[in-house]
């Protein structure tokens, strides 16, 4: 199937603020879509059923980007487990409903990698999914994004709809969340190791033993993901998207250092938890579309941490 986005679509970005989202927008402005429909979680509470299927039955899109979700790193995961899985369970769950409800043609639901099995072969192939047990310093939130793709499934298998979904690599980029409490591991090492060249070069520490393999995809890259697959791919089989390289959480810390600036010591402190051995992503099914990333990680970190500095001052208000 090949089946061009018209530039008139009326097509709602859910979650436009948000790193994926954000990008996804960005995208699709760019490329001269005139009719994006978004509304900030303040305007929509996508948690909100009846708030939801009002939004829906008045905006009534014919296409959806579903990338609103509650996300964090393995600190926030770990610590507030019923939260990850309340919220994006209701959301997702809303958001499809309505969609299905209002007529909407075209979906995309973006999941995560963490819904696959924390010893899956490597590199990990979409049919890993419900083959093993999950890592349990995230199992809550892989269990509700695990919901969605079945969720797709279902309304595929019961309603006939082209409803598709996407499981995207570690993700980074402009727009990415910063704050040590809540964030993924790539913008957390860019703050970590900005604030200690600020603090006259001081010794960053890093969670772990820095061995896990990790794979990470700019956000940009996605966004010309997702158009691609809502055009060229229909299938209930979930569909990843990431670089098919990874690189040890070692050598991203070095990565970053350098990008930062950073000329003080590392410390790994092997007491915290490594997570997941290794996520590396089999892409064979999303290149067969045509798809390529264009951004070189060295280059994707150097051009964050410019985002961060540029944004810094906002974001400690």
């Amino acid at each position: 199937m090949q089946e061009s986005l018209p530039l008139d679509a009326r097509i709602h970005v859910a979650g436009h603020r948000g790193l994926v989202g954000s990008a996804v927008h960005r995208h699709l402005l760019a490329q001269g879509h005139e009719n994006l429909i978004t509304a900030s979680s303040s305007e929509l509470d996508l948690r909100d059923r009846d708030a939801t299927f009002d939004f829906y039955r008045e905006q009534r899109p014919q296409v959806v980007v579903l990338a609103a979700a509650k996300v964090g790193g393995i600190l926030a995961n770990d610590t507030y487990p019923a939260d990850f899985y309340s919220d994006n369970v209701r959301i997702q769950v809303n958001v499809m409903d309505a969609a299905k409800e209002y007529g909407v043609q075209r979906l995309l639901f973006l999941g995560s990698s963490c819904i696959y099995p924390k010893f899956a072969d490597q590199p990990i192939r979409e049919d890993s999914l419900l083959t093993g047990t999950l890592e349990p310093t995230n199992d809550a939130y892989a269990i509700a994004k695990i919901s969605g793709v079945l969720h797709v499934q279902a309304l595929r298998r019961q309603h006939g709809l082209r409803y598709v979904s996407a499981m995207p690599t570690n993700l980074y980029g402009p727009g990415d969340n910063f704050d040590l409490e809540t964030s993924h591991v790539l913008p957390a090492m860019i703050r970590k190791f900005h604030e200690a060249k600020v603090a006259d070069h001081a010794p960053v520490t890093l969670w772990g033993t820095g061995s896990p393999m990790r794979e990470f995809l700019h956000v940009d890259d996605l966004a010309r993901a997702v158009v691609t697959i809502l055009e060229r791919y229909d299938d209930p089989a979930p569909i990843n998207v990431g670089t098919g390289i990874d690189l040890t959480i070692r050598d991203l810390a070095h990565a970053v250092q350098t990008a930062v600036g950073h000329a003080g010591e590392i410390v790994w402190d092997a007491e915290k938890p490594d997570g997941t051995p290794r996520k590396q992503l089999d892409v064979t099914r999303l290149t067969a579309l045509g798809w390529a990333p264009q951004i070189e990680l060295v280059d994707g970190i150097r051009s964050t941490y410019e985002w961060f500095l540029q944004h810094e001052q906002e974001m400690s208000r």
